[in-house]
């Protein structure tokens, strides 16, 4: 079965070039050029991944991504501005999956939309390891369902925060490095530059209730890497 994704771009032959290059992969396109008409296309529609331009006529990208993700859990690619960093981090907290600058090369593009749905898809079928659950100080996640709870709270995590957190306590006690983390969950080499990880492990620690400054449960472990503690 084909893939549906939603581009959204308000270059109009960009958006006709992304969209015909993706196409070629087998890929289903729907091209939606404003940001308004985006928000109720993605949360009708649910596409498999939305690839999704910052700058948009109605609302820009970084308030869509905000306005669909609690009612969308597929993955979102952001275009952002050329080593501007602020837009990464904006579009990571706003709910962004990963992000790729523009200009954009055609088979780098397509190489992370590989990923993102292949990661996705993984998420929706496979139970990691050999175990469905994984219990530790209280904190508890069950991979069948894919719940959390913490000292028998339930805990809402979004796909990339449940993904990141069921890979730290598989691993509890041990540290992971960024690359660890980056290349299991992402599936494409880690460049030193991303910060998607260390956005995600901030939120965990926030609906955790985990000390931003000193966490016990998700410690930072300097030069190294993060560690899920038993």
């Amino acid at each position: 079965m084909k893939k549906n994704i939603i581009l959204v771009e308000d270059d109009c032959d960009l958006a006709e070039l992304t969209a015909g290059y993706l196409s070629s992969y087998g890929y289903e396109m729907t091209v939606v050029n404003d940001g308004l008409e985006a928000v109720e296309t993605i949360v009708t529609q649910q596409p498999d991944l939305v690839i999704l331009d910052l700058m948009l006529p109605s609302l820009d990208g970084l308030e869509v991504c905000k306005r669909i993700r609690p009612d969308f859990s597929n993955p979102v690619l952001m275009f952002t501005a050329r080593n501007d960093e602020i837009d990464e981090i904006l579009g990571l907290e706003m709910g962004a999956d990963d992000y790729i600058s523009k200009p954009v090369e055609p088979r780098l593009l397509a190489a992370r939309v590989k990923a993102l749905l292949r990661r996705s898809s993984t998420s929706a079928t496979d139970v990691t390891g050999e175990t469905d659950h994984i219990e530790v100080n209280g904190l508890l996640v069950n991979d069948s369902s894919r719940t959390v709870s913490l000292n028998n709270k339930h805990i809402s995590l979004s796909t990339p925060e449940y993904d990141l957190l069921w890979l730290l306590i598989s691993n509890a006690g041990n540290i992971l490095s960024r690359k660890y983390i980056f290349e299991n969950l992402r599936g494409v080499d880690y460049d030193g530059f991303n910060r998607a990880i260390d956005i995600n492990i901030s939120r965990l620690r926030a609906k955790l209730d985990d000390s931003s400054t000193t966490p016990v449960i998700i410690k930072t472990i300097r030069n190294k890497g993060y560690l899920l503690a038993m």
